[in-house]
């Protein structure tokens, strides 16, 4: 299914919007897009919710008929556990995360052990762990990571956009991903010049203007026949105030729902 995160409400939720979003209005206009799914991604607010904020804000998406994802970086042991009970409280199948978090940096055998003691929770909970393609690890090396543990609660989080700022080119990333993907992460995404013309700046474009072929990924995952949710998210820069960048956000959105309802 098609759903948005978080990072397709970033400027709306930011303290530099004059009124910031609350989850539960991201939740509301997700609804009001006909979207019926939603990953909170990376949405530090959440790590701060006492036990009944969480029930409060996972009633609030139940009752908009809301299916949640959710979102973290790291897979310490003690971070892995404390967002299976979040996703217990959400009813959330599926915690997208990194290797990699603000406090640690395991080698790939150290995640390997890690992600040993975590995973038998998540299977015994029915609960998938995405972890998800980015430039500071292979893609190469997180595929033989996910390979190796051979779960069928891990798997990748496919984002090909993320792989380019380690030279990897976004169709490898696809085509060496796709057997192992649980969930998409999507986006497009483009080089611009910089002023002189020297150098160039990578970024986040409008679908369908950019340099992304999602016809392809989707040719190649087949997300729509396994069951595979595609995510919406941005990767949209400020756009010199807070009442033209939250107008981009909020369009680059429609755009994007209308691209891939139109995708086949």
């Amino acid at each position: 299914m098609i759903g948005l995160g978080t990072y397709a409400f970033l400027w709306q939720h930011s303290e530099l919007a004059p009124d910031p979003l609350s989850l539960i209005g991201a939740f509301e206009a997700t609804r009001a897009l006909d979207v019926d799914v939603f990953q909170i991604c990376d949405y530090t607010p959440l790590d701060g919710m006492d036990r009944q904020e969480l029930r409060d804000t996972a009633d609030a998406a139940r009752d908009l008929g809301l299916t949640v994802q959710l979102g973290t970086r790291g897979i310490e042991p003690a971070r892995l556990s404390h967002y299976l009970g979040v996703a217990d409280v959400f009813d959330a199948r599926l915690v997208r995360s990194m290797l990699f978090s603000p406090d640690s940096r395991p080698s790939v055998s150290e995640a390997a052990t890690w992600l040993r003691q975590a995973l038998p929770a998540f299977e015994e909970q029915g609960v998938t762990l995405a972890l998800e393609t980015y430039e500071q690890v292979a893609t190469a090396d997180l595929i033989a990571l996910v390979e190796g543990l051979n779960s069928d609660r891990l798997g990748i989080c496919l984002d090909p956009a993320n792989v380019v700022a380690r030279l990897e080119r976004p169709r490898d990333c696809v085509e060496q991903a796709a057997h192992l993907v649980k969930n998409v992460h999507v986006k497009d995404f483009a080089f611009t010049r910089r002023p002189g013309w020297v150098g160039f700046d990578y970024g986040g474009a409008r679908m369908g203007e950019g340099l992304h072929d999602y016809a392809y990924l989707l040719r190649t995952v087949r997300p729509r026949e396994r069951g595979i949710d595609e995510i919406v998210e941005h990767w949209l820069s400020w756009q010199g105030d807070a009442e033209t960048t939250i107008r981009t956000e909020r369009e680059w959105t429609r755009t994007t729902l209308e691209h891939l309802r139109s995708t086949k």
